[in-house]
């Protein structure tokens, strides 16, 4: 199986106009995205709350996290990240790829644009 990696924009939702580029691993089985803690620093993202993570040999950490703005191309997001330590992967998540409108092709590998639909009621004319 082959890896997926992609270059984005990360940061802060409040100033949207100052980014840096990062490049990810995308891991369609991980929820968050995971950004080195320095790069978050400079963009002045700060974490909101401390969460407890499952590895998957069944150990556990605990990581920062909180809320980042995504860019690709002229496709822009906000989702969850988690603060990167030293060792672990920059990863690209689940939820930062459906907040950017996209999923990833498990067997092309590449990603291709996700529906958007608004769930509701059917209005009458």
């Amino acid at each position: 199986m082959g890896l997926t990696v992609l270059e984005l924009e990360v940061g802060n939702p409040a100033r949207p106009d100052v980014t840096e580029r990062v490049e990810f691993l995308i891991d369609s089985g991980a929820v968050y995205s995971v950004v080195p803690a320095p790069v978050l620093a400079r963009l002045d993202i700060r974490p909101l709350t401390e969460e407890t993570f499952r590895l998957a040999d069944g150990s556990t950490i605990r990581r920062g996290k909180g809320i980042a703005l995504f860019k690709y191309g002229d496709r822009i997001g906000g989702a969850d990240v988690v603060f990167g330590e030293p060792d672990d992967a920059v990863l690209l998540g689940a939820l930062t790829l459906e907040a950017l409108g996209l999923s990833l092709d498990p067997l092309r590998r590449n990603l291709k644009p996700l529906p958007l639909i608004i769930a509701g009621g059917v209005r009458d004319g």
